[in-house]
């Protein structure tokens, strides 16, 4: 579904990746790992064509999106939660979700039965204003705004930072039943090691913008971890 290949990013003149390579199969959930500052946040913006300029090749179902912008790599299917949420806060839970949609292929401007189902508490409160919800519901919305996009593959940014403890725990189902239930492929960047090694198939370390390590789940071992995670 995905695949890059020898790709750099950078912002200004500075090159936060390099030559970094990676693929993802249809139906995985891919989680990212590594210290503060090793380019996790920098790859999901690149894959969004978020960063002032990339070399190499993003091919995503079968298109080089490394020449499309934004807006255009939405409506081919990328869907994204950044880091810190950015929902609008004037705007109510409804009109915050509706503006995924205009990502959606077929111009359609309704919110999917999906997104209603998995957060319960947004279908409650659809008149709400996102400025007025917990950092936990404004999570919810944030994923929501990009379920109603429809996307084939779901970039979230540390999805459960900052978030109260009694909603952690949900937002790890809902991410964990999104992917093994909808079977929505899924790059996840966690800090949270204990729920990356729960929900991810595969898993890639970087390291100042580079790949370092990389396999399947049950391949991260502890000295992996001591190596390149720990602190």
């Amino acid at each position: 579904m995905l695949n890059l290949v020898k790709v750099d990013s950078y912002y200004g003149h500075s090159r936060v990746l390099h030559g970094l390579s990676l693929r993802v199969e249809t139906g995985e959930l891919i989680a990212v790992l590594g210290r503060n500052g090793t380019g996790k946040t920098t790859l999901l913006r690149t894959l969004m064509g978020l960063t002032d300029r990339q070399d190499g090749k993003i091919l995503f179902n079968e298109l080089d999106l490394s020449g499309y912008p934004s807006h255009q790599r939405a409506r081919a299917g990328i869907g994204y939660v950044p880091q810190g949420r950015e929902i609008i806060p004037e705007f109510s839970v409804r009109e915050n979700i509706l503006m995924g949609t205009f990502a959606r292929r077929d111009g359609r401007r309704a919110v999917p039965d999906l997104v209603y189902e998995t957060f319960p508490y947004l279908a409650a409160n659809p008149n709400r204003p996102g400025g007025l919800l917990s950092g936990g519901q404004q999570q919810q919305l944030a994923i929501a705004r990009a379920l109603a996009a429809e996307p084939d593959i779901l970039l979230l940014d540390e999805p459960t930072e900052g978030i109260q403890p009694n909603l952690v725990e949900e937002i790890e189902d809902v991410i964990a039943e999104l992917n093994r239930v909808s079977g929505l492929t899924i790059i996840l960047v966690e800090q949270n090691l204990s729920f990356a090694r729960q929900v991810a198939s595969r898993f890639a370390i970087l390291e100042k913008g580079r790949t370092v390590a990389a396999g399947a789940t049950a391949e991260l071992s502890d000295n992996l971890v001591h190596r390149h995670l720990a602190i």
